[in-house]
């Protein structure tokens, strides 16, 4: 997500720090307190494109399971929008990005392309789309929006809208070498079955503090998904499964 650099005011406490703050903090080294293969695994038939266009167009009662991580600054709110691309191959695929290290924040963590909302936006849709083709060059005309989940406020206090879109398997990416040093896919039953729901935890200054996680191993080299891209990913679980 692309937005302007936040300072932490020196009345923060330090258990309130951004865990990526952290002096020497790796979330792959954290305690696993827990994975979720007790939950069932969303069914292959409904993560076909047909089954999620139906899906959002007749929602089924349910509630999100993360909306608001703890409060790590004491600016005002923002708003912002994510696209969460699933890429139409064999398989649904969902397309992240890595953050470049040189970014303020969330450096070298995986994301979903976005970023703050502009005045100039019609919507969140609208955000993500423009987002997208800025951060990786999605061109929208490859983007079919499928729908919202509910908001994710982040520690840093953006309120994101996370914007579900089926992609054309034939689209082109162009990433912006100053915001994303890489961009890869991960099935998307991969990510809708708990068993790879991983919940890793620490505490600071007495204050415990718990994240997802959700590894995804391509080849020899392991993406780390955790933290906001993880729990708006749980929150497409469960309204997946509802």
């Amino acid at each position: 997500m692309s937005h302007n650099p936040s300072t932490h005011p020196p009345e923060i406490p330090p258990d309130q720090v951004p865990l990526s703050k952290l002096p020497n903090f790796d979330p792959r080294l954290a305690a696993l307190v827990g994975v979720d293969s007790h939950l069932p695994a969303v069914p292959h038939a409904a993560l076909d494109p047909q089954a999620l266009r139906q899906r959002f167009s007749k929602p089924p009662a349910w509630e999100a399971e993360l909306r608001q991580e703890p409060r790590f600054t004491n600016r005002q709110s923002a708003p912002a929008a994510v696209l969460v691309p699933l890429v139409m191959r064999e398989q649904l695929c969902v397309l992240l990005t890595q953050r470049t290290t040189q970014l303020a924040n969330h450096s070298g963590q995986i994301a979903f392309p976005g970023g703050r909302q502009d005045a100039e936006d019609a919507d969140a849709a609208a955000c993500a789309l423009r987002e997208a083709e800025e951060e990786i060059g999605l061109d929208p005309r490859h983007v079919e929006v499928l729908g919202t989940l509910p908001t994710y406020t982040t520690g840093t206090m953006f309120v994101v809208t996370p914007v579900v879109a089926l992609v054309t398997p034939d689209h082109r990416l162009a990433l912006s070498p100053h915001e994303v040093a890489d961009a890869f896919e991960v099935p998307l039953p991969f990510l809708m079955n708990p068993a790879h729901h991983r919940r890793h935890a620490i505490e600071v200054d007495g204050v415990r503090r718990e994240w997802f996680a959700m590894p995804w191993q391509d080849g020899r080299r392991e993406h780390f998904i955790w933290g906001a891209t993880a729990g708006m990913l749980r929150n497409l679980y469960r309204f997946l499964s509802a």
